[in-house]
């Protein structure tokens, strides 16, 4: 079993960038304090306000001065405000804001096929819906980002100099890296990071536009002097938007670092990435003047910071981390080894990528043998224990990309074509939820055609039998794998399709545990979709707020691990214990846990980072206390965790 890094924890992770969100409010109120000050100055200067104390002339000054104050906050708020707002509509669009071009899954370009073929590689290992892709066709540096306020509405952007320069192992270092970000919580802390920079530059910004367009004459000239006096007090706002940047993201950057070398298999990479910015011309630094607003967001410095203000740490320390023994005099010979490049992947009328020409020198050898994991038994037990699942939340490492090769290799082709078609990503999720049943399966057929149209339902029909022959793993990722093409789909279509997959679980009277997970997942993805910025991923509430919801919920998993109602009381009681060790109520597993369950996720999903460690340890200590876990099970404990937005690999490692 590989070995994970203690510092790696999902939840001290999201419980370190709550910190950095109170530091992000600190300094952002210090900064208005000091421009509103400055602003004052100004008009203290303007209007003599320094007048002759001898006439006691200062209520007049005093009133143009909290005037000028109360300007200046309302300024700054509405521009926090209105920057956040434009970007509600989560990744996607902040990439499309910067100019990049979206990745269809369809797409039949080489460069952007193997770009999409390791996102979607690394969105199942991680347990996450597949995240939108973009590029950036005008910058040749090579860089990235990840955007979004939760892994639902998550987009990664990379450069065409990624593309171009970036071998596949330096790509998906890269992506690797990306995907931390997603999967911690550091892109909406990111996002809010982009409103506050932007109000705090506003007054720059406002000052600027004035002198610019200042007229002639007496008159035109005061005007300018004023929006000169407001860009040099705005400048006060550029330190401070530098200064909190820096702040927070440096360290974040390293722990990235180390989260894409766990994943990836080994370190020479990302490390290979970072060492052909160091080593080529266009380096990381963006050519487009967006650079500096998005620079706390990218792979690498995308603007040229000094050190005070640098959001990242320097090339070399991140490289050392990764590789003790890196010598900067690398970088010289990655120069000279990439004047003689090299094509590869040619075929008839591909866009053909210059990627991988002149990989980065490791000095470590090749790089280790892939292997691909078997899937276990549709019947197969397994072993698991709390420990182990709980560092895996967030955390995906080299067995589970393992894994998500083999559930990615065996999905059918006209399957994985269809999760990719817009027209046929919907009726494919309706598939997977199809009844053998002929009776039930035509009261199905029409519920689909009522909510959507009789070709809707034919395509379900054509669909369903090759469904049917799935392994039961590889249901959920088939279903992260067609989210990029459901999320395209209006939301009056959205919310009708969420209603539909109900009814159709429910059209036998009974819910199935596989059915209830493949709706419950794909339902908090199109809810979080919807509205990304209302979705709340981090709570504040402690574990004895929803004691009876924790109750509901552990009485309904300890049932469904256990066939005997002896071994699942002892099993409730156990796994209860870790999260409420004081309380021991009586085990009552509710009869409609289905409906239940619904109803006690999102208060659970309100739970602090603290309080959903104790609760993920108590869920696997309750199924598991027999023993042996099914697949079935198992894949009931990772849709309520990513209930929880706590998100589980596709396969649990066994342990004890």
């Amino acid at each position: 079993m590989a070995r994970r890094h203690p510092a790696m924890n999902f939840f001290a992770h999201q419980e370190s960038a709550r910190r950095q969100t109170r530091r992000m409010v600190v300094l952002f109120t210090l900064a208005v304090l000091c421009i509103v000050v400055a602003v004052d100055a100004v008009v203290a200067l303007a209007f003599g306000f320094a007048g002759d104390a001898r006439t006691g002339r200062h209520l007049p000054g005093m009133g143009v001065i909290a005037l000028a104050s109360a300007g200046v906050l309302v300024v700054i708020g509405c521009a926090t405000l209105y920057r956040i707002a434009s970007l509600r509509g989560g990744g996607s669009a902040v990439a499309l804001q910067l100019g990049a071009i979206p990745v269809t899954p369809d797409t039949a370009n080489f460069a952007y096929r193997r770009l999409r073929n390791i996102v979607e590689e690394i969105a199942i290992a991680s347990g996450v819906p597949v995240p939108g892709v973009f590029v950036l066709e005008d910058e040749a540096a090579i860089n990235a980002f990840a955007s979004g306020y939760t892994p639902a509405d998550a987009a990664v952007t990379v450069t065409r100099g990624c593309l171009d320069k970036l071998t596949r192992d330096e790509l998906q270092g890269v992506i690797a890296h990306e995907f931390s970000h997603v999967l911690n919580g550091d892109m909406r802390l990111n996002i809010r990071l982009l409103g506050v920079a932007f109000g705090i530059l506003v007054i720059a910004i406002v000052g600027r536009k004035i002198a610019e367009t200042g007229g002639r004459g007496r008159d035109g000239a005061a005007i300018a002097v004023l929006g000169i006096a407001l860009v040099i007090v705005g400048y006060i706002g550029v330190f401070f938007a530098r200064i909190i940047k820096a702040s927070i993201s440096r360290q974040r950057e390293y722990l990235a670092d180390a989260s894409a070398v766990q994943f990836t298999r080994q370190a020479d990479g990302i490390a290979g990435a970072l060492k052909k910015i160091g080593g080529l011309a266009d380096g990381s630094k963006l050519a487009s003047g967006n650079g500096e607003e998005v620079a706390h967001m990218l792979f690498g410095d995308g603007v040229g910071y000094s050190t005070l203000f640098a959001t990242h740490p320097t090339l070399v320390d991140r490289i050392r981390r990764l590789q003790p023994d890196f010598d900067a005099a690398e970088f010289a010979a990655i120069a000279a080894d990439w004047e003689q490049p090299r094509r590869v992947g040619e075929a008839e009328g591909d866009d053909v990528s210059l990627a991988g020409f002149a990989p980065a020198r490791s000095g470590r050898g090749a790089s280790p043998v892939e292997t691909v994991a078997h899937l276990p038994n549709a019947d197969a037990q397994l072993a698991i224990g709390p420990g182990q699942v709980v560092a895996q939340v967030g955390h995906p490492d080299t067995a589970d990309f393992h894994t998500a090769s083999a559930l990615n290799l065996t999905i059918p082709p006209l399957l994985a074509a269809a999760a990719a078609a817009q027209d046929h990503a919907m009726p494919l999720v309706f598939a997977l939820v199809v009844d053998r049943d002929v009776g039930v399966r035509g009261r199905q057929r029409e519920l689909i055609a009522h909510y959507h149209d009789a070709g809707t339902a034919a395509r379900v029909d054509e669909l369903a039998a090759h469904v049917a022959r799935l392994h039961p793993m590889q249901r959920l990722p088939l279903a992260a794998l067609a989210f990029p093409a459901l999320r395209r789909r209006p939301r009056a279509q959205l919310e009708v399709f969420v209603i539909t997959l109900r009814q159709l679980i429910e059209a036998d009277g009974r819910v199935g545990l596989d059915e209830y997970c493949l709706a419950r997942l794909v339902g908090v993805l199109v809810v979080d979709a919807l509205a990304p910025a209302k979705t709340r991923v981090m709570g504040r509430l402690k574990p004895a707020h929803v004691r009876a919801e924790l109750c509901d919920v552990f009485a309904i998993v300890a049932a469904h691990g256990h066939e005997d109602s002896e071994g699942a009381r002892r099993a409730y009681a156990l796994g209860l214990h870790e999260v409420l060790p004081d309380v021991k109520p009586e085990y009552a597993p509710p009869g409609d846990w289905s409906l239940v369950l619904d109803r006690a996720l999102p208060c659970l999903d309100q739970l602090a980072p603290a309080g959903k460690e104790m609760a993920v340890r108590g869920l696997t200590r309750a199924i598991s206390a027999d023993g042996m876990v099914s697949v079935a099970e198992a894949e009931l404990l990772r849709t309520i965790c990513a209930s929880l937005h706590c998100p589980l690999p596709p396969l649990l490692q066994q342990g004890g």
